[in-house]
């Protein structure tokens, strides 16, 4: 069948043109870096006329942004589909602070997934038990355990798929059901697998929410968020975040436009490379369990293959037996792999899994596991050829 002009693109057309207007950019290809405080009005009208129109694509003070964050907001918009608007913060944890801040108050109970990433746990428990907010941990396999933790003060709630550790996949669609069925408003950390593999408000999610300093940047060079919603949520974000200041750099902006232009790209790359992988790694008599949902037999394969058309290289895998000297031995034997927190830039890197501590209502190790396999890796892939990863993984493996 023809298409028709009014076909919208797909999705790779949109990594390439998203948010590139004109009007933007004048005769080059990129939005130049409009590095700019203050904007000025051609006369007491037009100074009058400014604060009755709040949107981006129109100049009122840096705060609001200028053509180089206005164009990504709108890039980062057009690929998610049933986003009417996207606000951009100055790192991931801001943007989910920023979305919890917008639709929480004091007195309100806010239920996060058991396996979240560490830092929204310490907000959970900490910033937002200041402003008298209440938090409560769910085990993110169990529907039943965020029914059981909803009362009348429930307001919103937080999912993530997979965990940043220890990569369960949740049932997204059900849990985002349950909370708009009673009345809650749910908030996902879409940073996975982006809008390209999971999309996140076409799931039933109501506020979804990307680190961009992951996948998006691409190049560890830079510290940005961004979440995205539907026009409800999308006017209680921007009104919030006008509140508390937030803007990010136009600099950082123009950086992340960059990255945005080969995200397709190298997520396809990455996660090839991350299946081989961890294919290999399942073959290793030192191995335990790998933790990789893209991965066929693994948990949580088969909710992923159904929910999800994308993944990226982030996985864990879990040691047979030993302990967390034998587990340093490896991680100072690779060469490629570099120590340090983060992922989805162009480098590969390594850190321990050891989510014992912080879990409140699901054990480390889960039930069901021989006890002594709880020591873990969280390996972040990256662009290297993945036989030379393969051969890195041999030195550590060896220094056991």
């Amino acid at each position: 069948m023809a298409k028709t002009p009014t076909d919208k693109p797909k999705i790779a057309t949109r990594l390439v043109s998203a948010g590139r207007r004109p009007e933007w950019t004048g005769s080059v290809v990129n939005p130049p870096v409009w590095r700019a405080s203050t904007h000025l009005y051609a006369d007491m009208a037009a100074l009058k006329d400014g604060p009755k129109r709040n949107e981006d694509g129109r100049f009122f003070y840096g705060r609001r942004g200028a053509p180089t964050q206005w164009a990504l907001a709108e890039a980062l918009t057009e690929i998610e589909p049933g986003a009417a608007g996207t606000i951009l913060y100055p790192s991931g944890v801001a943007a989910l602070a920023g979305a919890l801040m917008a639709v929480l108050k004091a007195g309100d109970v806010l239920l996060i997934t058991d396996n979240a990433y560490d830092p929204t746990r310490a907000m959970g428990i900490g910033l937002l038990t200041d402003f008298g907010v209440e938090t409560r941990f769910f085990d993110p396999l169990d529907p039943a355990s965020l029914e059981a933790g909803i009362c009348e003060r429930s307001r919103a709630v937080l999912l993530e798929a997979p965990g940043s550790l220890t990569m369960e996949v949740q049932d997204v669609p059900a849990l985002a059901a349950i909370a708009r069925r009673h009345g809650l408003v749910s908030v996902f950390d879409n940073t996975w697998a982006s809008p390209l593999g999971f999309p996140a408000l076409e799931r039933g999610i109501d506020i979804t929410v990307m680190s961009l300093s992951k996948h998006v940047g691409g190049h560890s060079d830079l510290m940005m968020g961004a979440a995205s919603a539907g026009e409800k949520f999308y006017a209680v974000l921007r009104k919030r975040a006008q509140q508390l200041g937030q803007v990010v750099s136009p600099d950082d902006a123009a950086l992340a436009l960059r990255g945005l232009r080969t995200l397709g790209i190298r997520l396809r790359q990455e996660t090839s490379s991350a299946l081989e992988i961890a294919e290999w790694l399942r073959s290793r008599p030192e191995v335990a369990h790998v933790l990789c949902p893209m991965l066929p037999g693994a948990p949580g394969h088969e909710v992923w293959a159904r929910d999800f058309t994308g993944g990226c290289g982030l996985f864990s895998f879990v040691f047979k037996g030993g302990d967390a000297a034998s587990r340093a031995r490896f991680v100072d034997a690779l060469s490629l792999f570099g120590i340090g927190y983060s992922w989805g830039g162009f480098e590969s890197l390594v850190v321990p899994v050891d989510p014992a501590p912080i879990r409140a209502v699901t054990p480390w190790p889960p039930a069901g596991w021989n006890p002594t396999d709880r020591f873990g890796l969280r390996l972040a892939i990256g662009l290297e050829d993945p036989t030379d990863l393969i051969a890195d993984l041999e030195r550590g493996f060896a220094a056991l």
